[in-house]
């Protein structure tokens, strides 16, 4: 049986107008690029793909 929290999560979910879809895209973004870099760069390099590639 779902606890309460998972319950009210889904509620929620089904009845607020509002996503977080377009968020986490964005994620799944950096995501992917740091793991196309993953090894070969610093922070610096990585950061700067993040902001060129949005």
């Amino acid at each position: 049986m779902p606890s309460l929290h998972t319950l009210a999560a889904v509620i929620a979910g089904l009845a607020l107008p509002w996503s977080s879809g377009t968020v986490e895209g964005h994620v799944n973004r950096i995501k992917m690029i740091k793991r196309q870099m993953y090894g070969r760069v610093g922070f610096n390099l990585l950061h700067k793909w993040v902001l060129l590639a949005s």
